[in-house]
């Protein structure tokens, strides 16, 4: 009964709009005052679900981010990423998967993609003869790729929930990243030649060459984490500190394009932002440890184990993911609201937390562009100035598409784990 009462007074204030935070909170207060328990106990769980010592590396990879989409970076990776990918078919929105791929491994999260990337491909998608809405989907749905290439914030908030290894994620998102962008670059080449989209641009390697040589810096921060991981040169959250010193002195030093104000808005901006997501991982500590005072874990357990016959792992991670899929629709983020629930079954049933860290990370990516939330559907939409209705629509095949990465990633754990046990990690 108490339970019941906490997760409806959850639901029942995200569904009336309160803030994320404030509904978990509310939760938590309920679940307190009706059980008797100690006040005092879930403040504590607060503070120390803001402690894990992996959570430094976030404030850092979020101003690495910040720095390099202030820095102009966004422009040089799309010129350079258009004369790549402009000759094939479906020319622009080619080009707009594959500068998420580029840019979003970069900043590390979906909607930090759109913002840098959707205002510049966008309209020009739409003055290319492509309609909005569509110009909007892909946006939306390729934004996804840069949770899943390192550094991902995603990740880091996997880490700090499941006390698994941050390096070994970074490296087990990388093949299923590459694998959604080219399923959703499968989508758009379907969809081009059916409708007669898109003007290719012709493939000159002079073109290439020179679009390379100005993004070539912008690459850095991908590939100073990923050689500095595997190499041992550091730890990841030592590597969250190269990367905002990478970030300044690129933007300094190299593309010129750094004062002091630019700089003092992407350290307000970066602190806000880590002060929000560090409150909901509290709070979300909190509503974890109340849940599992109230049996939750220990039930889904049990209900899992029931449902699944013969003891098979990919029964269980159907069981889970659905779970996890109706939960992304509705909380953002979602790894520091679910996990807290899932470990103790990912756990008991033998789950590869390494595994599910990237099922997981994809589960966050359709929940991003699936309603009634779907984060980066609306901030899409709003850039392209239409119906986030519209939008959802146009972008039914992507969301098919990284169902299906999400189904090949759960049917083969290879696809995640070969990269992380073929360098050792």
């Amino acid at each position: 009964m108490t339970l019941a009462l906490t997760l409806a007074v959850i639901v029942g204030l995200l569904v009336l709009g309160t803030p994320l935070i404030v509904s978990m909170a509310a939760g938590v207060a309920v679940f307190s005052l009706v059980d008797g328990s100690w006040a005092l106990h879930y403040p504590q769980q607060v503070a120390d679900g803001m402690g894990s010592f992996v959570l430094l590396a976030m404030p850092l990879f979020i101003f690495a981010g910040m720095m390099m989409n202030a820095g102009g970076i966004a422009d040089r990776v799309f010129a350079f990423a258009r004369s790549l990918t402009g000759p094939l078919p479906g020319g622009l929105a080619q080009v707009n998967v594959s500068t998420s791929l580029f840019f979003g491994g970069m900043v590390g999260t979906s909607v930090a993609d759109l913002s840098a990337t959707g205002s510049t491909i966008i309209p020009q998608m739409r003055r290319g003869g492509y309609p909005a809405a569509y110009g909007a989907a892909v946006t939306a749905s390729s934004s996804g790729v840069g949770p899943l290439m390192p550094p991902s914030s995603p990740m880091v908030l996997y880490a700090a929930a499941t006390g698994t290894s941050l390096s070994t994620l970074f490296l087990a998102g990388i093949v299923p990243g590459l694998a959604l962008t080219a399923a959703l670059m499968t989508v758009v080449a379907v969809q081009a030649t059916r409708n007669r989209w898109g003007e290719r641009t012709p493939l000159r390697a002079a073109d290439i060459l020179r679009t390379l040589r100005s993004a070539v810096p912008a690459f850095g921060v991908p590939v100073l984490v990923v050689l500095g991981l595997v190499l041992g040169v550091f730890t990841p959250t030592e590597s969250s500190a190269f990367a905002a010193v990478y970030a300044v002195a690129v933007s300094a030093l190299v593309y010129r394009t750094l004062d002091g104000r630019t700089l003092y808005r992407c350290l307000v901006d970066a602190a806000v932002l880590t002060g929000e997501v560090m409150l909901i991982v509290g709070v979300s500590v909190a509503l974890g440890a109340v849940l599992a005072s109230a049996g939750l874990p220990a039930a889904l357990t049990e209900f899992a184990v029931s449902v699944v016959p013969g003891d098979v792992q990919l029964g269980y991670l159907v069981v889970l993911v659905s779970i996890a899929v109706v939960a992304g629709m509705l909380f953002d983020p979602l790894i520091p609201v679910i996990m807290p629930v899932l470990l103790p079954t990912i756990l008991a049933v033998g789950i590869d937390p390494v595994h599910f860290g990237v099922v997981i990370v994809l589960t966050v990516v359709i929940g991003q562009i699936t309603p009634p939330v779907a984060m980066s559907l609306v901030v899409a939409a709003k850039l392209a100035k239409v119906d986030p209705w519209h939008v959802f629509r146009a972008n039914v095949p992507f969301l098919a598409a990284a169902v299906a990465v999400l189904v090949l990633v759960m049917v083969f754990p290879d696809l995640a784990t070969w990269l992380p046990d073929a360098v050792g990690q």
